[in-house]
């Protein structure tokens, strides 16, 4: 999946690396250019010297092929104005940003920013579970925010289409308890064949997105 990540400091390189071993594509728009060519000897990333609020920058950054854009500058009005434009211009689907000053956070809320975070420890969950949730989603937690029951459509042209799920070696933290094809309920079992187009609940911990599309052969960059 790509994602645009505005700013590089510390917050922004955090999210890149972490982005990256999820096996994201992530572009990065960072102001500063000595910050920008550590970046960009360090990371076998795009990286864009400029300003995230202006246009221009943006368009060179290529945002609008992004699936989502998280704005981690140290200035709130920044952060804000790089998600309305990415929203607004780019038609971006999802738009996060960090808030520095938490009296602002309402404010960003209201002027349309999808998610506002004031705590950088929760800012690679919120990617993992908001920006690639494209496929999953959350219906239900059980035992206090322990497990998760989820709902996940295979694509039309799932590559390990028949394949039986015994053969699929599932972790123990994840199990397929039903599947619906063509408006018909399965009860799965080991022989039982998972098909494209297969719409799968499934309880697991609360397992990172990535490692459901990794038990499952998805490739989760689409």
């Amino acid at each position: 999946m790509k994602v645009t990540v505005v700013g590089g400091g510390k917050v922004g390189y955090y999210l890149i690396k972490t982005l990256i071993e999820h096996h994201h594509e992530p572009t990065v728009i960072e102001a500063d250019k000595k910050t920008s060519a550590f970046l960009a000897n360090e990371l076998d990333i795009p990286v864009i010297c400029g300003d995230g609020t202006q246009i221009e920058t943006l368009s060179s950054a290529r945002v609008g092929e992004s699936q989502a854009i998280v704005c981690v500058t140290g200035m709130d009005e920044c952060n804000l104005i790089a998600c309305q434009l990415a929203k607004k211009i780019f038609n971006v689907p999802k738009t996060i940003a960090k808030v520095n000053n938490p009296k602002n956070a309402d404010a960003l809320k209201q002027l349309g920013v999808d998610n506002v975070i004031n705590s950088t420890n929760n800012i690679a969950s919120l990617i993992e579970h908001e920006v690639d949730a494209s496929r999953i989603k959350q219906l239900i937690t059980i035992h206090h925010g322990a497990g998760s029951i989820c709902e996940l459509e295979l694509p039309k042209d799932y590559d390990m289409d028949g394949v039986l799920i015994k053969n699929l070696k599932l972790p123990e933290t994840i199990n397929i308890i039903s599947i619906t094809r063509n408006d018909t309920l399965i009860i799965p079992r080991g022989q039982t064949p998972l098909k494209s187009g297969d719409k799968l609940l499934i309880l697991t911990h609360n397992t990172l997105p990535n490692q459901i599309y990794s038990a499952l052969k998805l490739d989760n960059r689409d």
